[in-house]
């Protein structure tokens, strides 16, 4: 049973909004998100707390899915007010987004810790004044010293990589069932694993 301080009851995937930034590396935290929604059969998307909000209920409790949209670098902008919106603390939380330092398909769950370079996770820790949140990470992969790392997380996923990605955000999405049903040590034990 997992105790009431560690349930997850805030999902929220980092990334920036619109069309231009669609299916960008940078939104792997909004594509998890729009999967789980699919997945748990969300209500309506609606405006909230300066992000796009969606309710759904899984073992009989609200979980509720957002995307901030701050753009990345201003995303605790939106999930603060969320969190007080909701009444949850930060245990409450998890937060959903890339990770250059993870291999394309890989993926990876903390319980807690710090942005490890990650701006939007940096702008999350600021405005809750703690890194004492869940976070998942999906793996982009870094590119080769000739490019240019902001102008690579915000390009599109290329063909090639195309069915490392799905398989990447199908794990998400499992993972983040995991956590819901029973909790991040068990997500962690299960998908922080090396794939072959």
């Amino acid at each position: 049973m997992i105790a009431e301080r560690e349930k997850i009851r805030l999902i929220v995937g980092l990334g920036n909004p619109g069309p231009e930034y669609k299916d960008t590396r940078h939104n792997a935290g909004f594509m998890v998100v729009d999967l789980l929604a699919a997945e748990l059969g969300t209500g309506r998307w609606r405006a909230c707390c300066r992000s796009l909000a969606a309710e759904a209920f899984w073992g009989g409790e609200k979980v509720v899915l957002a995307k901030p949209q701050t753009f990345m670098n201003r995303s605790g902008e939106a999930v603060a007010p969320l969190l007080r919106w909701y009444g949850l603390e930060p245990s409450g939380l998890l937060v959903v987004c890339d990770d250059l330092d993870l291999p394309l398909g890989r993926i990876r769950i903390r319980k807690k810790g710090g942005d490890g370079g990650h701006r939007g996770l940096k702008s999350v820790i600021a405005a809750l004044g703690s890194g004492e949140f869940a976070r998942l990470r999906v793996g982009i992969g870094r590119p080769g010293p000739e490019i240019d790392v902001v102008e690579w997380v915000l390009e599109r996923f290329t063909a090639e990589e195309g069915p490392f990605v799905e398989e990447s955000l199908v794990r998400a999405v499992r993972a983040v069932l995991v956590i819901l049903e029973t909790g991040i040590e068990e997500a962690m034990n299960r998908f922080n694993r090396r794939q072959g």
